[in-house]
């Protein structure tokens, strides 16, 4: 009877050791595999942003497509961010080299002088790698019915031949005043499209009359 009872109790010991043996493993194995699954998450998360940013720099790297425009009020400026925005082409302000007054009427009195002397005020900065561009937008306000003469210094200082200019201009009311012929004599070796012209309210929600106008012009990247 005794030796019968030291069995039963040997054999349900075993029992509770082997129990106790399974448990401890299962639980053991659990947190490895939450934090290999953690690190697959966190490497799919890391592979996916690098191809983003990737993307992203080899858009920019193969812009084809250059915004350049002067502008003085801010009219211009706005006209020049809405291409952009639309096109994704690079951007490149003309900024001369000895600011401009913020008077208004002095303003007047030098665009005038600069026009009687043929002027061509230096500007500030030059574009990089400018032969890289087949279509260039080019933006300016009309001046005592003309482009402002830095607009001059910046069409001769490059070669345009056998590229696009898109012109868009803001002013008063008086559109581009012959401008676009005078861009055609200056740059004979290059396309000249039809322009965009807005008036200074219009300037400030450009965004419709921009589409349409790239539409027409058909250099939308």
């Amino acid at each position: 009877m005794k030796k019968l009872l030291s069995l039963l109790l040997t054999l349900t010991m075993g029992f509770t050791l082997a129990a106790c043996g399974n448990s401890g493993s299962a639980t053991s194995s659990s947190p490895a595999s939450v934090e290999d699954s953690t690190s697959l998450e966190s490497a799919s998360q890391t592979e996916g942003s690098s191809a983003a940013e990737s993307t992203a720099a080899e858009t920019g790297a193969g812009s084809h497509s250059l915004i350049v425009y002067f502008s003085w009020s801010g009219n211009t400026g706005s006209v020049a961010n809405e291409i952009q925005a639309q096109t994704g082409a690079d951007i490149f302000e003309i900024i001369p080299a000895e600011p401009y007054t913020d008077d208004y009427d002095t303003l007047l009195d030098l665009a005038q002088e600069e026009q009687a002397g043929n002027a061509r005020p230096a500007i500030a900065e030059t574009v990089p790698n400018f032969e890289q561009y087949d279509v260039v937008y080019l933006g300016y306000p009309i001046w005592w019915g003309d482009m402002p003469m830095i607009l001059y210094t910046f069409l001769d200082g490059y070669e345009f031949a056998g590229k696009t200019i898109a012109p868009f201009v803001t002013s008063g009311g008086s559109g581009f005043s012959g401008t676009i012929g005078t861009i055609e004599s200056m740059e004979p070796d290059a396309a000249v499209t039809d322009g965009l012209s807005l008036g200074s309210s219009a300037a400030g929600d450009p965004a419709d009359a921009v589409s349409e106008w790239l539409g027409s012009i058909g250099t939308e990247q």
